[in-house]
């Protein structure tokens, strides 16, 4: 129910460029791709040519859409008789008179006319030579086609004069047949046009991919920074200045090598990036892909992996390849840990499609020679899955830890991410970066954002103070949640965190508290959130054992006040035993055990591996251990009780105006249970501070203010810079 806990993600904090050209399709000549360019545009222009003549097939060409018939029964049909040659009947049973054809245009070879009246098709042959006549009833369509004598014979002759006879209108054409020369010529012309553009596209494959069947499944996935995208510069880069110094060095050698050759300095093959998720780590590897002026080729190491076995290796080829090539160069892999992780590890050995694309990275890094100025980037937050054949010099020369930023980088953070962000007058930014101990650029990038989104909700101008103290604690302790709590739930929360907020109020280990709440937030029904006035790097065993006290006093209250105990303090008990078992296995805070290191197989991240590696203590050492954790969690549970019992009174009065007013912050706190025992050091501060600037009367009257609880948060700024939750102990 309360919240201790630090959230460790990060941003990098700056915009991204566009990607670039993947691969060696990046590399090629300017005149290269104006052919590609005009290759794609005849495609174009051959699928537009294709529609039109289409269209005027369509359009222009008769189409032979009658009945075909046979001579005799045309004959017939001239002279008014049907198939039996008897009289052809209308549709109201009345025997025509004279001819059934009302036209007729004979062309070389055929003739194409209409009826009068649509006849009855021609009787079939079935297999035994007997007339099949249709059903009664049936009509063919009124056009017709037929195939009469070539002209200029003896049956020609004899057909123009029967027509005649009869007086049925003609008329004759000795003009070829267009409709199919031009049938000939459409088809003939599709398929070329498709013979043309499965050309066209093998061509621009084998442009891309290096030709030849699935050709690029084995190229690199890498894409090019080009220099033309909008950059990223070190000046983007804010908080982290030591990392920049070593990154900027290498920036100088591919700039001005002979600097650093004329004293025999080479520069690294490798720099290895390492810090938790969101230090900036990648947008390291953007500025310097904007500072080098030098091919830039980034990828992602989960990229290099696929179901075949070899896949990954060839990419590798291909990646280098295209590196030295263009030579000075550098090439950023991210999240290296996917494809570099140790080899033969976990249950079952190794993994051979990784296994061979690590092994082609350690060939290709080690095989640089003197004249390829090739750099390999990479970045991880899991340094300890990494091959230490990966890890020597010679291939990662310079291994560079991005931690999380102090003070002055989590301002020089802020500033970088406040610049499209209209400011009010009262925002003031060394406030927010003291009150963000222990956020990284991810974090500052999100709580930014988060005041801009409440702002703008609130239809106002510009982002003020207060809507960065709204997203800061929307950011630590979670948004609100819309159930409502029964009196009783309501009840057992408040005194719950009551008896947090008590034993970090008077207890001289414990941090600071800033605020607490019994409104739902996130995942818990109530929150404490502590304080830090400054960068803490260590703690003494002292301070540690104050704060289980104070992660004990919510069970405790619960256990003092209705004298049974509730589900609510699972994740106290949870983060409690953990930091209580590494007192005893990592820091040697265990008299009976002594200064001695237990390493448990909890901290292996590799699954399987306590089952060939031999434990380096006993059973009996085991069972001691655990009854040391034990004793330390029994005597800070028994602590907590016995401070709760004596200052039930203030637990009550504190109880009571949580469940009033939902929300108490370190004035509220500070009118109901008076002083804590961190004022007198957060006053020494404040007035160190003041007299090192020449203001030492203010800042006193300002720390009078807040120790008598009249100043508010906004009036209090220096009390306002400690907002904010840390874990209890960074390894």
């Amino acid at each position: 129910m309360s919240e201790h806990k630090a959230d460790e993600n990060q941003s990098d904090g700056a915009k991204k460029p566009p990607d670039g050209d993947s691969g060696p399709s990046s590399n090629k000549p300017p005149a290269e791709r104006e052919d590609r360019k005009i290759v794609n545009n005849f495609n174009v222009w051959a699928v537009l040519l294709f529609v039109i003549l289409g269209f005027f097939i369509l359009v222009f060409v008769p189409r032979n859409s009658g009945t075909p018939i046979s001579l005799a029964y045309f004959k017939k049909l001239v002279v008014g008789h049907d198939f039996n040659n008897l009289p052809i009947r209308d549709s109201e049973g009345v025997n025509i008179k004279g001819s059934n054809i009302q036209s007729v245009a004979m062309e070389e070879l055929q003739a194409r006319g209409t009826f009068i009246v649509p006849p009855a098709p021609e009787p079939e042959l079935d297999s035994n030579n007997n007339f099949v006549y249709p059903d009664a009833g049936k009509q063919i369509n009124k056009s017709f086609v037929v195939n009469i004598p070539p002209p200029n014979s003896p049956d020609r002759s004899r057909l123009i004069e029967l027509l005649e006879k009869n007086n049925v209108y003609y008329t004759i054409s000795n003009s070829p047949n267009y409709a199919m020369w031009v049938s000939v010529l459409f088809f003939g012309l599709m398929l070329g046009l498709m013979l043309l553009l499965f050309s066209n596209m093998r061509r621009s494959q084998n442009q891309m991919m290096g030709g030849g069947f699935l050709s690029g499944f084995s190229k690199s996935p890498a894409k090019r920074y080009e220099q033309n995208d909008q950059p990223i510069t070190f000046a983007d880069v804010a908080g982290i200045d030591n990392v920049k110094a070593d990154l900027e060095e290498i920036v100088d050698f591919l700039k001005e090598p002979g600097k650093f050759q004329k004293l025999g300095g080479r520069v690294p093959k490798g720099v290895l990036l390492i810090g938790p998720p969101g230090t900036g780590k990648t947008l390291l590897a953007r500025a310097v892909a904007g500072e080098a002026n030098v091919p830039f080729y980034s990828v992602n190491g989960s990229e290099f992996i696929q179901m075949f076995v070899g896949v990954g290796a060839s990419r590798v080829r291909d990646l280098f390849n295209t590196a030295k090539a263009n030579s000075p160069s550098i090439i950023f892999v991210d999240e290296i840990d996917a494809v570099g992780r140790q080899r033969g590890a976990g249950l079952g050995g190794g993994h051979d499609e990784r296994e061979q694309t690590l092994n082609q990275i350690l060939g290709e890094m080690d095989g640089f020679s003197g004249k390829d100025a090739v750099i390999v980037v990479a970045a991880t937050n899991r340094p300890d899955v990494l091959d230490p054949a990966l890890l020597r010099p010679g291939r990662f020369d310079r291994h560079v830890t991005v931690s999380r930023p102090t003070s002055k980088g989590r301002l020089a953070i802020f500033k970088v991410h406040v610049r499209n962000v209209p400011l009010s007058d009262d925002v003031d930014l060394e406030i927010m970066a003291a009150a963000t101990a222990g956020m990284t650029g991810a974090d500052i990038a999100n709580l930014v954002n988060e005041a801009a989104l409440w702002a703008a909700r609130n239809n106002k101008t510009c982002v003020e103070m207060t809507d960065f103290y709204y997203a800061q604690d929307k950011v630590w302790m979670g948004a609100r949640r819309e159930e409502v709590l029964s009196d009783l739930e309501k009840e057992r929360t408040a005194y719950h965190e009551a008896g947090h907020t008590l034993a970090a109020w008077f207890l001289k280990g414990a941090l600071p508290v800033h605020k607490v709440t019994i409104i739902p937030r996130g995942q818990a029904l109530g929150l404490t959130q502590m304080v830090v006035e400054e960068d803490r790097l260590n703690q003494s065993e002292n301070e540690i054992r104050d704060y289980l006290v104070m992660v004990m006093s919510g069970r405790a209250a619960e256990k003092l006040i209705y004298n049974e105990l509730t589900a609510g303090a699972e994740d106290d008990l949870k983060r409690a035993t953990s930091l209580a078992r590494r007192m005893v296995t990592n820091w040697g805070m265990s008299e009976r055990l002594g200064p001695v290191s237990y390493k448990t197989a909890e901290v292996d991240p590799f699954l399987g591996r306590e089952i060939h590696q031999n434990r380096t203590f006993s059973e009996h050492t085991m069972e001691v251990i655990d009854d040391e954790v034990s004793k330390i969690l029994q005597d800070a549970a028994l602590r907590a009780l016995n401070f709760l019992r004596e200052r039930k009174d203030q637990l009550v009065a504190l109880t009571n105006a949580l469940i009033k007013e939902e929300e108490l912050d370190q004035k509220d706190i500070r009118a109901i249970i008076g002083p804590s025992v961190h004022d007198e050091r957060l006053n020494a501060k404040l007035a160190a501070e003041a007299e090192k600037n020449g203001i030492k009367d203010a800042a006193t009257n300002e720390v009078a203010t807040s120790q008598n609880g009249d100043a508010n948060r906004d009036d209090a700024p220096k009390e306002v810079a400690t907002h904010v939750a840390i874990p209890p102990k960074r390894q």
